[in-house]
């Protein structure tokens, strides 16, 4: 039996004529695209391939391959479109919220499977701070709110409409202009270290910062600039500047777009959780197909979910 995956990658490359040029339409890196292929190989117990320095063409057996393959595909292709159909996922709309930093790093690759998946169903997203989000689902103005909670932090209360569950959780770290003798070494800083150090403090009034921000506090971290909104590409621009020390969470510190110094924390107690909330009170096949879908990629949460 074939890998279907394989199948599409070899088709790919017929129809780009190079691996480099299918790996792109694909989305693969060559390497990636070419062990696959090497694979499939393996499988047919033949050469499907002639590699040359201005790509690549089939052998004979590629060519009967790929002509097998093209109705193989095709039939998935149907069978996957009228499984949509069965499932409530042929048409409609799935609406979804999300808070910038999840915006941005992890629902693109997830909506991007779901979109090859589910190719009928219209998407929309909007920018919810992450109250605001679990309001709009509750409201019935959205499907799906991506949203997150802190720790240390306060009890959040849910609407009774609205359930949400953990996919994602993350500790806090410290980041820094790069080279600070903070951020320099590699063994877990104690929050005792930053007593005495200008902070960059973060939304230390919003709810959900407002227990790291007494953590931090209480280690004996010196406010020196404060952020009252949410704002963590700000936050990490003003550290890479040297106007202070930051905790964020690792997410943000892995994709800042100013060169930090980072540094994780001793304990391990400051954490970040993002989860999915939803209505519990009606079926919505596209919007629970999401959320596995958010489970199979980013399936690292701890614990729970909240509320079923």
């Amino acid at each position: 039996m074939y890998d279907p995956i394989r199948l599409a990658a070899l088709v790919a490359v017929a129809e780009a004529g190079s691996i480099t040029r299918a790996a792109e339409r694909l989305g693969y890196t060559t390497p990636a695209l070419s062990q696959q292929l090497a694979k499939l190989e393996r499988e047919a117990g033949t050469a499907l391939l002639v590699r040359h320095h201005r790509g690549a063409r089939l052998t004979g057996a590629g060519e009967l391959l790929v002509a097998r393959a093209r109705r193989v595909l095709d039939e998935l292709d149907r069978a996957r479109h009228e499984l949509a159909r069965l499932t409530g996922l042929s048409g409609g709309t799935l609406r979804l919220g999300t808070f910038q930093t999840a915006g941005i790093h992890l629902l693109p690759p997830a909506l991007s499977a779901f979109r090859r998946a589910h190719p009928d169903v219209e998407l929309t997203v909007a920018d919810y701070e992450p109250s605001a989000g679990v309001a709009a689902v509750a409201a019935g103005e959205i499907d799906l709110a991506l949203t997150h909670t802190y720790e240390p932090g306060e009890p959040t209360a849910l609407p009774a409409s609205v359930g949400i569950e953990a996919i994602l959780v993350e500790e806090l770290v410290l980041v820094s202009a790069p080279g600070h003798v903070l951020t320099s070494g590699a063994a877990r800083l104690p929050l005792a270290e930053l007593a005495g150090q200008p902070l960059i403090s973060m939304a230390p009034d919003a709810p959900a910062r407002r227990g790291v921000e007494a953590a931090l506090a209480s280690a004996g971290a010196t406010p020196s600039v404060l952020v009252p909104t949410p704002g963590y590409l700000l936050v990490c621009a003003l550290a890479s500047a040297g106007l202070g020390v930051a905790v964020v969470p690792e997410m943000v510190a892995r994709t800042s777009v100013t060169p930090v110094g980072v540094r994780a924390l001793e304990g391990g107690q400051l954490r970040r959780t993002v989860s999915v909330a939803r209505r519990v009170d009606e079926a919505a096949p596209a919007a629970d197909a999401f959320r596995a879908l958010l489970r199979g990629t980013f399936g690292r949460s701890s614990g729970q979910p909240q509320q079923a």
